[in-house]
């Protein structure tokens, strides 16, 4: 396994991770163990006993949840680098979602004895992880406002805005690794619908349909979609 440290330029190229201080986030590097994933294999399970707070570096990762009638919801497809696991941190109960690899994948994990009892010496650093949940409530808040006021177009929009910027953690890119079934998933739309408002975007020069893959073409023409 490759040493957590050789993935801190990654880290640091999100905005969370950049933001700590520079003794807290090599603390959490050298305290980190790196796990590797295969394509659908879990990482937890809803009610899971909480086992700390995880990094992708690599691949990418799947949370949501399987009904008792088999049908999913898809809350977030993550890419690096993204941290979560957070919430089980501060209250120690059960997690809340599943989360699998979508493809194969590499995370960090920060145990939660260890990260409990740094933080137990140094409890001024809760502020920091505080930062980092209240950063995804404050998502969580937009997005069902976004639910139950906005027509389905605006709301695809801003939410591949929202994927080209990992919620937020990075500076946008191009190329979505999404397909469109999933994102049907995360808005609660058929899949006949979002397929049909990505080909109005297509037409418009917005956007590049491919298998798998969403590209984003003009940023500008997406943002007055999302704001329509």
């Amino acid at each position: 396994m490759p040493d957590p440290r050789t993935y801190a330029s990654l880290l640091n190229q999100g905005h969370w991770f950049a933001a700590l201080p520079a003794a807290l986030s090599q603390t959490l590097l050298e305290m980190a163990r790196v796990q590797r994933l295969d394509a659908g294999q879990r990482l937890f399970r809803r009610g899971d006993r909480p086992s700390g707070l995880y990094a992708v570096v690599e691949g990418a990762v799947r949370v949501g949840a399987i009904g008792e009638n088999g049908k999913e919801a898809l809350l977030t497809l993550v890419e690096p680098p993204y941290w979560f696991g957070e919430i089980s941190l501060f209250d120690g109960l059960p997690r809340t979602h599943d989360a699998f690899a979508e493809s194969t994948s590499t995370l960090l994990l920060l145990p939660q004895a260890e990260l409990l009892a740094l933080l137990e010496r140094q409890p001024q650093h809760w502020r920091d992880f505080a930062l980092l949940m209240s950063h995804k409530l404050r998502l969580a808040f937009i997005a069902l406002e976004d639910m139950s006021l906005l027509p389905a177009a605006p709301r695809l929009a801003r939410r591949l805005l929202l994927i080209a910027e990992n919620y937020g953690e990075s500076e946008p890119r191009r190329v979505l690794h999404l397909a469109q079934e999933q994102l049907a998933l995360m808005l609660s739309l058929s899949r006949q619908t979002t397929n049909q408002i990505l080909k109005e975007l297509e037409a418009q020069g917005v956007v590049r349909l491919t298998y798998g893959e969403i590209e984003i073409l003009d940023f500008e023409h997406l943002r007055r979609a999302a704001d329509s």
